[in-house]
């Protein structure tokens, strides 16, 4: 009897420290209410499913000092190399506490048992919520995206505008082209991946298309309003792969961030030849940056060498640029313009920028 209270003891305290880890991500790192409050209702009803046991006293077997678990270890235990190997790592610790209290509570708490088994059940699921939002393991932020459109480069083949923009410092490299055959993309992108400039290559990501992003072993796939829902495509992607949104408003950037995107594009900032909508503008960014302080992201539209300044002074860490580079008659020159004015990258509190597979 003495040595089960022991073990009750030992993973109701495993059980608890779990969900903690797990609600203060979701409150501190994540800034996610709702998946907070779910998680600390869990730990609140664990409590009261365990105020039977705790009756018992089970606390005063607690012999720490004399317990040789504690001297049982791994190296790995001992190393976070990302917020996600926390999550990994606390999520597991929660399900396997749960379900070794549910087992040594069937000897004589058959009650106990059967609601920590449905409590088991609810922490696979937020196990799932935090996993979905917490969103790539390889998230970070850039400073510049060069979205490449063949169309759009003047006097330049497509693949020369991309490598010169890598070579100039580039860290994302995006492909959008909606004109082309699938195996046409698929061999675009091939190709992209090849790019290998003087200093790390850049992530390359594609635009709309998951499924070409996947079959090439692209960095991730950016998604329009339009889209596939960012929750169906992680699905698809898993969390090796980055997933970007575009954003147009405070609505649409909640979404997003709530569904696990691991960057927004906000914009667009000025007017744009590529795109017809009413640019939002330098207030909407700033609302962007006050409502997700930690959320990689990339400024977009209309931005140039001439007017970045403004985008930056609102407080924007990274901008994406098409036209204004592809449509250059020296691509580098107006990269290294761009990113002169773009300070360095600081890490955050998700994970320091560029982390990559």
């Amino acid at each position: 009897m003495r040595h089960t209270l022991r073990l009750l003891d030992a993973n109701a305290n495993r059980a608890r420290e779990a969900m903690r880890v797990m609600e203060d991500t979701a409150r501190f790192l994540l800034e996610d209410a709702r998946l907070s409050k779910d998680l600390k209702q869990l730990r609140h009803d664990l409590a009261a499913t365990l105020r039977p046991l705790h009756r018992l006293g089970f606390e005063l077997y607690r012999n720490t000092p004399g317990d040789i678990g504690t001297a049982i270890g791994t190296p790995a235990e001992q190393v976070r190399g990302s917020t996600r190997q926390v999550i990994v790592a606390a999520g597991k610790r929660l399900t396997e506490a749960l379900r070794c209290l549910e087992e040594y509570c069937k000897i004589d708490h058959r009650d106990v048992a059967a609601q920590v088994e449905r409590l088991r059940y609810r922490a696979y699921e937020m196990d799932r919520r935090l996993h979905e939002r917490i969103g790539s393991e390889i998230r970070g932020q850039w400073r510049l995206c060069v979205i490449v459109t063949e169309s759009l480069c003047q006097g330049h083949d497509w693949f020369d505008v991309a490598r010169a923009a890598a070579e100039a410092g580039a860290d994302c490299i995006q492909l959008r082209e909606k004109q082309v055959s699938d195996q046409q993309l698929l061999d675009r992108a091939n190709r992209l991946l090849d790019v290998v400039p003087a200093g790390p290559p850049p992530f390359i990501i594609l635009n709309d298309r998951p499924d070409v992003a996947l079959l090439s072993a692209s960095h991730g796939v950016h998604l329009g309003q339009s889209d596939l829902p960012p929750q169906r495509v992680r699905r698809l992607l898993g969390a090796q792969m980055l997933i970007g949104v575009s954003t147009h408003s405070l609505g649409e950037s909640r979404r997003a961030v709530a569904a696990g995107a691991d960057y927004c594009g906000v914009g667009a900032i000025f007017p744009t030849a590529t795109k017809r909508r009413t640019p939002s503008g330098l207030k909407y960014l700033r609302e962007f940056l006050a409502a997700h302080p930690h959320q990689p992201h990339l400024a977009i539209g209309g931005i140039t060498s001439e007017n970045i300044s403004q985008v930056i002074d609102a407080g924007a860490r990274g901008v994406a640029v098409s036209s204004v580079v592809c449509g250059a008659k020296k691509p580098s020159a107006v990269v290294g313009k761009l990113l002169r004015a773009i300070p360095p990258v600081k890490d955050s509190p998700m994970g320091g920028p560029n982390r990559r597979r």
